[in-house]
């Protein structure tokens, strides 16, 4: 291996750790305040995308059906709260009206809008419909159902995207040199926003009411219901900011990456993994975690490509066995 190929393995490495990044500090985020393994993350990212890709194309997205009627399956949870219910029936109508909008000539920046719009409330609906009618279920009940979900998901993903993979225009065209090394420009704008990300949670939890809130359910939910917070309203909050960072960076790296139905799984995983080594407690070491993922991934692909995946879940290995040594407690709720 020469200096040029050391140099185009960590490039790629590093864009693949910054992805990876992204998606473990969601899943840090919604575990620490939910106890939920957000398995579905990946596909709340990719359906981004892929409903942009079908808004340029002129076509009505399934994605927007399906947020629509998650939030009237809400309203309709929560009739007993008339103001929120008449919200959520609103913003259902809104939501359909906008795609619709949308799908007939929009300009570029206003449907990449709203591709975002229309995934962002699918995260708190998720919480609303799926797992907070479960408030005592344990860290497996919440994981098989989030599998569930996954596959779910993934079946609606083929239904209204069908088979083909989309790759829609960068923000960013064209590509910068790096010494002797090419890169996309629109790698940077992936960068870019993932240091924007990570400030943000910083302020966010550092500055805010909301954010110390959630901090507090992380730390002990029945301190923090006593301390007068919703763990609820708290679960909904975490899952909103997860599916806003997901849907962005979806968008962001699917001109990187084609875009299909399938690929949200495997995405979500290597962010899984990266978030274990992180412990799901620590957002550093989850962003560290996945720069190794993803320097792990390059590397091995020069070496052993065929082997390149169990490579990298390999890493869980010695972590999990590490952290068995450790008889680290991983949050069953105190209730």
């Amino acid at each position: 291996m020469d200096w040029t190929i050391f140099s185009f393995l960590l490039a790629d490495g590093l864009q693949n750790g910054t992805i990876y990044a992204l998606l473990a500090l969601c899943l840090v985020l919604v575990f620490a305040v939910t106890r939920v393994i957000l398995v579905p993350l990946g596909e709340l990212l990719m359906f981004a995308p892929l409903s942009y890709a079908l808004l340029l194309q002129g076509q009505f997205p399934g994605t927007a059906w399906l947020s629509a009627s998650m939030l009237v399956a809400w309203a309709l949870l929560d009739r007993s709260r008339l103001r929120l219910a008449l919200a959520l029936l609103l913003l259902a109508g809104g939501l359909l009206g906008l795609a619709y909008w949308g799908s007939h000539g929009a300009p570029g920046w206003v449907a990449w809008l709203l591709a975002v719009l229309v995934v962002l409330p699918m995260g708190p609906a998720t919480y609303r419909l799926f797992f907070e009618p479960l408030p005592r279920g344990t860290v497996l009940v919440y994981l098989i159902l989030a599998v569930g979900l996954h596959f779910v998901y993934q079946g609606l993903g083929l239904v209204f995207f069908g088979p083909e993979q989309y790759r829609p225009p960068p923000l960013l065209s064209g590509e910068a040199n790096l010494g002797s090394l090419p890169l996309p420009r629109q790698v940077f704008v992936v960068y870019a926003f993932a240091l924007l990300a990570m400030l943000g949670l910083y302020l966010f939890f550092t500055r805010s009411l909301y954010g110390k809130a959630l901090r507090a359910c992380a730390v002990n939910r029945l301190g923090a219901r006593i301390s007068g917070i919703n763990p609820s309203e708290a679960g909904r909050v975490a899952f909103l900011l997860a599916t806003a960072i997901a849907a962005v960076s979806g968008m962001l790296i699917a001109p990187l990456v084609n875009a299909a139905y399938f690929m949200g799984f495997l995405l979500g995983l290597k962010g899984f993994v990266a978030g274990i080594l992180g412990g799901l407690i620590s957002y550093p070491m989850a962003v560290g975690g996945a720069l190794v993922v993803g320097l792990l991934e390059s590397y091995s692909s020069f070496v052993a490509s065929a082997y390149k995946e169990a490579i990298v879940f390999a890493l869980l290995l010695p972590v999990l066995f590490w952290r068995s040594l450790r008889t680290l407690e991983l949050g069953g709720e105190e209730e």
